[in-house]
């Protein structure tokens, strides 16, 4: 039996992006809250948290992107006109971030400190927002023709892209306070906690909001999430993320610390694998498959073996400085600098 490589590499890709968003998104998470921790020692020790870890995170966007690219050209091509405004903002948010990221801490004045700040935040927003729209663009279904896109300029701005913008910008800001109650402590780890608890119900909203619209933007969303027998194929999920909304409430309640952040993981994990039911194996939905975009066996196989080669060596790296820089960041610690 011959290994399907096209499916392999959906694989790898989606969990890559899955990667992609819930690394970068709880350091994203960190500028999006920025706005609620007005002084500075606590603003230096937030940032000081992901330091050593942030532009390493976003080296699953550059694999997710280059993969796509690489193995599934029609997808890409097809994607890329659809989505070129959000995906241009977001790319210019995440280089404004990371820009700010570096001069906040050479700022030589307090004007240019909280210049820098608001800087970092708005950055940290912009990308999740607009990386929020390109889900729920991509979601609502892209316009193809003749393997090309054939929808207008304005197409990815709905209700619904909106929606799923919030519902991201609020996930980041959920990962961001609960990677904030494990790394710190102190009066700074107490407001985390606040945080988390608002962040959580706003989280748990928005998937349901997000969940309740989809049905009625396609007859086979309804019918994989709403008609037997499919509808018990998809029926653990939302149960599953009741159960872990439960878990989460519970672990703040009794001041756990490295628990609120493994449910708000598992929180995007399931939002994710309900996409992967509603959308598989739709890669630029309603009508291009992963079969139909993908590239030729020969050209998969050759890129696959380099991939495996290169994912090792990232995993272990990231693994490694993880790893390293372990335990709790304090106010006057050697940090970033």
């Amino acid at each position: 039996m011959s290994l399907d490589l096209t499916l392999i590499w959906a694989i790898l890709i989606a969990t890559a992006v899955f990667l992609y968003v819930v690394m970068d998104g709880f350091d994203l998470g960190i500028g999006i809250l920025f706005p609620t921790f007005p002084e500075k020692a606590d603003r230096d020790v937030m940032v000081n948290t992901v330091a050593p870890v942030w532009d390493g995170n976003e080296t699953w966007l550059i694999l997710g992107g280059g993969g796509l690219f690489a193995v599934f050209p029609l997808a890409y091509a097809t994607l890329l006109p659809a989505l070129y405004m959000p995906i241009t903002l977001m790319l210019l948010a995440l280089v404004f971030r990371g820009v700010a990221f570096e001069m906040r801490f050479r700022a030589a004045s307090a004007p240019a400190q909280t210049a820098w700040d608001a800087a970092f935040a708005l950055g940290s927003y912009g990308a999740a927002f607009c990386q929020g729209i390109c889900l729920g663009a991509l979601v609502q279904g892209i316009r193809v023709e003749g393997r090309a896109y054939a929808g207008g300029w304005w197409d990815w701005l709905t209700p619904f892209s909106l929606l799923t913008g919030l519902a991201l910008v609020a996930g980041y800001a959920l990962l961001g306070a609960c990677w904030l109650i494990w790394k710190t402590e102190g009066v700074l780890q107490l407001r985390a906690f606040r945080l988390a608890r608002a962040l959580g119900f706003a989280t748990l909203f928005a998937i349901a909001a997000v969940s309740v619209a989809m049905p009625f933007l396609s007859p086979a969303f309804r019918g994989r999430w709403l008609t037997w027998p499919a509808m018990a194929l998809a029926a653990p999920v939302p149960l599953l993320v009741a159960a872990l909304g439960w878990r989460f409430l519970a672990a703040l309640d009794r001041r756990e610390e490295v628990a609120p952040f493994l449910c708000g993981l598992g929180l995007f994990l399931l939002s994710y694998i309900g996409l992967g039911i509603s959308l598989f194996p739709m890669i630029v939905p309603p009508t291009v498959t992963i079969w139909d975009a993908a590239t030729h066996p020969s050209s998969q196989l050759f890129l696959l073996v380099g991939t495996v080669v290169l994912l090792s060596m990232v995993l272990a790296y990231t693994g490694y400085v993880y790893w390293l820089f372990r335990g709790k960041v304090t106010a006057g610690a050697p940090g970033y600098h």
